[in-house]
């Protein structure tokens, strides 16, 4: 049994078509690649997928539970966690703080009762596991030596590592990543890739990235799934996506 599966799943904005009648399972323990042309409708998937918007038609299953139109908060509650393309940091938080946010989403402690109720044995003991949890993950995502510096002050690869770092604290099964190294230079491009991959190898967490730096897709993803213009219209390994002569169509345009 597939870890994601989709089953003819659609949204529609107005008579727009952003996905359509997509069909894609994803294996646990896969580094799976979305790709396609912009508007392709690959972030809007990630979208229904998560929660975030509800589908016009068809399903999502995870883990064999349908969670179709189910909350994001609730999405993420049974280990489907994705990052944004956008890198959402508490910038005045050190990169520990941040990270202990992401272990408190996960946990039923949160700050505030770290804060207001410290001497509850109970709370104590989630507390302290929560630090521990949270510096484990600064270690394991090579921040270790960042982890007492503001989260803004950190280049732009540091903060997508970081990113990353707050959404595997929420103990995913599942990472969805949008554009995980957008913005990157080559040297931070081939840091988050190696990390991706350690993740998925020491962790177990299924990976599904979009991404439109193939480079770094080819390198790290053992399938990947293409779309266009809301549909998919490609399936298959690197080297039978680079040969696919839909996919050099959607990329290159057809000749005259």
């Amino acid at each position: 049994m597939p870890l994601l599966e989709l089953r003819g799943l659609s949204k529609y904005f107005g008579g727009l078509a952003a996905v359509n009648e997509v069909d894609m399972e994803v294996r646990e323990g896969e580094i799976r690649g979305l790709i396609g042309p912009n508007g392709a409708g690959k972030s809007t998937l990630f979208n229904v997928v998560t929660g975030f918007y509800k589908p016009t038609q068809g399903t999502v299953a995870f883990n064999g539970e349908d969670i179709t139109g189910v909350r994001p908060d609730i999405v993420a509650g049974k280990g489907l966690v994705r990052t944004f393309q956008a890198t959402v940091l508490f910038p005045m938080f050190t990169v520990m703080e941040n990270v202990l946010a992401g272990v408190h989403l996960q946990s039923n402690v949160g700050v505030l009762g770290g804060i207001f109720h410290p001497f509850v044995p109970s709370v104590r003991e989630k507390t302290a596991r929560g630090l521990r949890r949270a510096s484990e993950i600064v270690e394991f995502m090579g921040l270790g030596d960042l982890r007492s510096f503001p989260a803004g002050s950190l280049p732009h690869g540091h903060q997508r590592i970081l990113g990353v770092a707050v959404a595997l604290a929420t103990e995913p099964k599942m990472l969805m990543a949008d554009e995980p190294v957008t913005g990157m230079n080559a040297e931070e491009t081939d840091m988050m890739m190696r990390t991706i991959q350690k993740i998925r190898d020491e962790l177990g967490v299924t990976i599904l990235l979009v991404e439109h730096d193939m480079r770094a897709v080819m390198g790290m993803c053992e399938r990947l799934t293409v779309m266009d213009f809301g549909r998919k219209i490609a399936e298959g390994s690197p080297k039978e996506i680079r040969e696919n002569p839909a996919v050099i169509e959607a990329y290159l345009g057809a000749e005259d």
